[in-house]
């Protein structure tokens, strides 16, 4: 179907004054975009801009992917239909509307949704769904995006993010549905049922045993100053609880980021990934002499963080570099207690440092690795859970994202935040600060750095482009990158490693488009497209003897990368 033929539909069709003002006002080149191709619904769910349009997030394309869902969830029978999908949503624009429409169209079929009163985190959703026995989530949230998106996550009755074969059944049933203006929403809400501080209950019930010391908390949790920010997003509700709940009261709120607002007025990009987002948080930490900044996303499912230095000033912190000290004090915890089981394994992706899994091999526990995807994750804890072949101890991705305990199945900045606190604490205690944990980390292990670099490949071509520059590094192998030999390639698209030698073996990971490269000192460089933007990204793990020897790497390979993408 043309784009003209779509455009023509939504002209024709009775649309809210929003969406009719947001049409009339396209450009063409906004209409083709708008119009050009379906919103994706991928193994991450839906995520895309506000406004008008079959590629643009509105409360008819929640509506469409919700019949497919419920689709799929009627042919599974009427246990599953009994059992139901429970709801969250975050601060976004249209977030509570999109939510509600969900619960709707889910109710048209019979189906029973427990539907959030108000915003929640994503892992408490997660959390919701093991805890009801619900056979699905929705989390309507574009997690860390700039204010113009929304999204839409589907979970798994695990708690986890939806696997790819149930996805695929899915997007089968989304082609099906053409007339996306007349789908059923049942308004009596009889299979509505809300859920609210019940389920808050419990969830902070499960967040007090992330705390390891609750000897040291109490001795050091009032002393242990720093400055918490939910980015205007769900964090603050349930975020202060829990530290609260654990012993943490010495710090400070961003009282401006503290108000929940899908504008997001006091950042350019709500993601703690990014620096700029914590400038508000360290100034207030300057100002009162605080020890630490942490800041979640608006979904809190990421946590991010920044360290004082001895000068005064603050070093923020990498996702690889907070996943390695939170790794060393959760096992010498172990360690210390006579709790470290034998069979103990950490788990991450494979685009994420090598640092933390040095720190685990220290103390004898493995590392497992698999796709980015939190739900990859998920997936190897049920795994273990179901086998006993191996301890569940952690769980993390570069992007910072963490899990601590499995009671949620996705990454949960809750569990984090109080982590962070407590190992903050812990150094505080020792008079010591968090950058010097980390430093005593790099002169043991080695300086571990990493470097993630995004290109935006927006519109109509942006695929295409994409998906000519990852032809090129297939077409045209890559021998050397940054003048170091490349000993190993990973395709992932074929679940194939190769050596510079020719030997082929076959990769433990499920098939995706994703390439990686390890070089003959250790380092490595990955290649994938996002998941969830329109973005291809390049991973790049150096480790050498001093952090300025490290960045010279970085900086090489980096450019020599870049070399492809002309």
């Amino acid at each position: 179907m043309s784009y003209q033929k779509s455009l023509a539909q939504w002209q024709a069709a009775t649309l809210p004054d929003y969406l009719e003002k947001n049409l009339s006002e396209y450009t063409p080149d906004q209409q083709e975009d708008a119009f050009y191709q379906n919103l994706s619904f991928g193994t991450a769910g839906m995520r895309g801009v506000l406004g008008a349009g079959t590629n643009r997030m509105n409360i008819f394309t929640v509506r469409q992917v919700t019949e497919a869902l419920a689709r799929y969830i009627d042919a599974q029978g009427e246990t599953a239909k009994q059992r139901g999908v429970a709801i969250s949503f975050d601060s976004r624009h249209f977030s509570p509307e999109f939510a509600s429409d969900a619960a709707r169209v889910l109710s048209a079929h019979h189906i029973q949704s427990y539907l959030f009163r108000s915003l929640r985190p994503t892992p408490e959703l997660s959390f919701a769904v093991r805890e009801l026995g619900a056979f699905a989530g929705i989390m309507i949230t574009a997690s860390h995006n700039p204010k113009e998106y929304n999204g839409y996550k589907v979970y798994g009755e695990d708690g986890g993010q939806m696997v790819p074969e149930a996805v695929d059944i899915v997007v089968a049933e989304l082609e099906q549905i053409t007339d996306i203006f007349n789908i059923a929403l049942d308004t009596t809400d009889e299979y509505v049922q809300i859920i609210d501080s019940d389920i808050d209950d419990k969830y902070l019930q499960n967040i007090a045993t992330v705390t390891v010391d609750k000897n040291l908390v109490a001795k050091e949790g009032e002393s242990l100053k720093f400055v918490y920010s939910p980015l205007h997003g769900t964090g603050q509700y349930i975020g202060e609880k829990a530290l609260q709940q654990a012993g943490f009261t010495n710090y400070s709120i961003v009282k401006e980021q503290a108000v929940i607002d899908g504008d997001f007025p006091t950042v350019k990009k709500p993601n703690p990934e990014d620096a700029a987002a914590l400038e508000m948080a360290i100034a207030y930490a300057k100002k009162d002499g605080a020890d630490a900044v942490v800041a979640t996303d608006p979904d809190a499912d990421r946590m991010g963080a920044a360290v004082k230095l001895a000068d005064g000033s603050f070093q923020v912190l990498t996702g690889n570099q907070i996943a390695a000290v939170l790794v060393n004090y959760l096992l010498t915890a172990k360690k210390n207690t006579h709790t470290l089981p034998e069979n103990g394994a950490i788990v991450t992706s494979i685009v994420s440092s090598r640092f933390a899994s040095k720190v685990a091999e220290s103390f004898g526990v493995i590392t497992a690795d698999v796709l980015t995807g939190f739900k990859y994750i998920a997936a190897t804890i049920d795994q273990y859970e179901a086998t006993k072949e191996q301890t569940f101890l952690f769980g993390f991705e570069e992007s910072f994202g963490y899990l601590v305990k499995p009671f949620s199945h996705d990454k949960d900045a809750i569990q984090a935040l109080v982590l962070f606190a407590e190992v903050a604490a812990y150094y505080k205690s020792q008079g010591k600060t968090f950058a010097d944990g980390l430093q005593e980390l790099f002169e043991k292990f080695g300086y571990f750095e990493e470097k993630t670099i995004s290109l935006d490949f927006p519109g109509i071509h942006g695929v295409d482009e994409m998906a000519a520059i990852i032809a090129k590094f297939r077409d045209h192998q890559p021998i050397t990158i940054g003048g170091l030999k490349v000993i190993r390639t990973q395709d992932f698209s074929t679940a194939t490693q190769t050596t510079n030698e020719g030997q082929v073996t076959t990769l433990p990971q499920p098939k995706a488009n994703v390439l990686k490269y390890w070089l003959e000192d250790g380092s490595w460089v990955a290649v994938r497209p996002s998941g969830t933007e329109p973005k291809l990204k390049f991973y790049i793990g150096v480790e050498s003897e001093s952090q300025s020897a490290s960045q010279a790497k970085i900086d090489v390979i980096s450019e020599d990368l870049m070399t492809y993408t002309k």
